[in-house]
């Protein structure tokens, strides 16, 4: 199958296999780089969320069950965000956007994306010592990133791991189990929403599921590379930057 900018799905499949191994092993789904290489490539902006959201359910699955194995995963942490994710990652996978429209969130959304990887030095925040401001600070960040997973494909894990951890809300591995939970959970919220006006791009999605599938094993089996993670999002943030001067450039066109 050739797409527009003359690419093979085979060709994306080391590229599925490296962003699936990698964000896994952090406890992510790589949502925005699947997003970024399919723009890239030239997909349809109405199939790019639903293999991006299929690929996230399929890297954090594994992952999930892996945190949950060894008791990182906390329920207490996990379900404010779920409470206010799944019904918004819902009503973003039901909308039926334009091409501009969806592009336009795409774009501000990996500019988010590559600013997080690149320039967010992880500082320190100071909020109130308060459940119940934390409860609160949990649903509003739960919902606006379940609305982002719906509407275009990116999982939120990239933004919330570090938001869990830069809060207070939780340490490492329970920020990295609260983030993997969150993705699969939402991607399949936005994926049924989806399914309900789409057909779903079987061609694409089992050949780069199945490497996904193999990426995300062996990165959440391992749970951690050689590779620092920050190094790790950093090489994959260049397909972030490519994608957000191709998408400006068509957006401006």
């Amino acid at each position: 199958m050739i797409y527009e900018y003359g690419f093979r799905f085979t060709d994306l499949i080391p590229l599925f296999l490296f962003i699936s191994f990698s964000y896994s092993s952090v406890g992510l789904g790589g949502g925005s780089s699947y997003t970024a290489v399919l723009s890239i490539v030239g997909l349809s902006q109405v199939l790019i969320p639903t293999v991006s959201l299929s690929m996230n359910i399929i890297v954090t699955a594994s992952a999930t069950i892996q945190f949950l194995r060894h008791g990182h995963l906390k329920w207490g942490i996990l379900l404010p965000f779920v409470i206010a994710s799944v019904p918004a990652a819902y009503f973003g996978g039901s909308l039926q956007l334009s091409e501009g429209v969806f592009q336009s969130i795409l774009l501000v959304s990996l500019v988010a994306v590559a600013a997080r990887i690149y320039l967010w030095k992880d500082p320190i925040l100071q909020f109130p010592d308060s459940r119940i401001f934390r409860i609160g600070l949990s649903l509003f960040l739960g919902g606006m990133l379940g609305f982002i997973a719906g509407s275009v494909g990116i999982g939120g894990g990239i933004y919330l791991v570090p938001l869990i951890i830069v809060t207070g809300i939780a340490e490492m591995k329970t920020a990295a189990a609260t983030g993997a939970a969150f993705i699969l959970i939402n991607s399949i919220a936005g994926l049924v929403a989806r399914s309900g006006w789409t057909q779903m791009p079987w061609d694409l999605i089992v050949p780069l599921g199945i490497t996904a599938l193999i990426g995300g094993m062996a990165g959440s089996f391992l749970g951690s590379s050689r590779w620092e993670p920050k190094t790790v999002q950093r090489i994959l943030g260049i397909v972030i930057l490519v994608a957000i001067v191709l998408l400006g450039q068509k957006l401006i066109g």
